[in-house]
C-alpha cells in the first residue's frame, strides 16, 4: 500500500500522469512541443528529437595523476588570486592588514607556480613511463619483432646441439 493509498488522496499518481502526458505528446514540464499539435510545420508532428547527440570526446581524458595535480594547481592558484585582490584592496585602503596580505601572497605565489610545475612534471613523468605508443607500423615494434625472431633461431640451433651432443653423436658424419 502507497503512500498516496494510505492518505486516501484522489487521482492518479505522478507516474501515471507522465505517462499520460508523453502519450498525449507533451514532454514531463506540462509545455507541449512545438510542433506536436499543427505548428509550424501545418498540423504533421515533429519526429522526436534529444536534447543533445552524445559526441566522442576530440582528446582524450589527463591520467589520474596529472588531472590530480591540475587540480590541485587551480585550486593553489585561486587562492592567490583571492589573497592578491584582499591584499590589494587592503593596500588601498590603509588597513593593517595589507602587509601581512602582502607577504601572504608573496608566498602563495611561490606555491602557485610550483603547484604548475608540479603538473608539468608530473606529466612528463607519466608521459616516459606510459606514454609508449606502439603501432603496428611502428620501426622500433619492426627491430624487436626481428630482434625475437633472430634469439628464437639462435636457441632452435643450441637446443639442436644440445640433442645431438646427447645422442652420443648420433647422426653425424664424423666423430672427432
Amino acid at each position: 500500500m502507497g503512500t498516496a493509498e494510505r492518505r486516501g488522496a484522489p487521482g492518479p499518481s505522478v507516474a501515471e500522469r507522465s505517462a499520460a502526458r508523453r502519450e498525449r505528446g507533451v514532454p514531463d514540464g506540462g509545455i507541449p512541443a512545438r510542433g506536436r499539435e499543427g505548428g509550424a510545420t501545418g498540423g504533421q508532428p515533429e519526429p522526436y528529437r534529444p536534447l543533445w547527440v552524445e559526441e566522442p570526446a576530440k582528446r582524450r581524458r589527463m591520467p589520474d595523476p596529472v588531472r590530480t595535480a591540475a587540480v590541485r594547481a587551480v585550486l593553489i592558484i585561486a587562492v592567490t588570486l583571492m589573497q592578491a585582490t584582499v591584499a590589494f584592496l587592503c593596500t588601498m585602503a590603509g588597513s593593517w592588514l595589507a602587509f601581512p596580505m602582502v607577504i601572504s601572497s608573496v608566498v602563495s605565489t611561490v606555491v602557485a607556480t610550483w603547484a604548475v610545475v608540479d603538473v608539468w612534471v608530473t606529466r612528463q613523468a607519466w608521459n616516459q613511463r606510459y606514454g609508449v605508443v606502439s603501432e603496428p607500423s611502428s620501426t622500433a615494434r619492426q627491430l624487436r619483432r626481428e630482434r625475437r625472431v633472430r634469439r628464437h633461431e639462435e636457441r632452435a640451433a643450441l637446443r639442436e646441439q644440445e640433442r645431438t651432443r646427447r645422442r652420443g653423436g648420433a647422426g653425424q658424419l664424423s666423430h672427432p
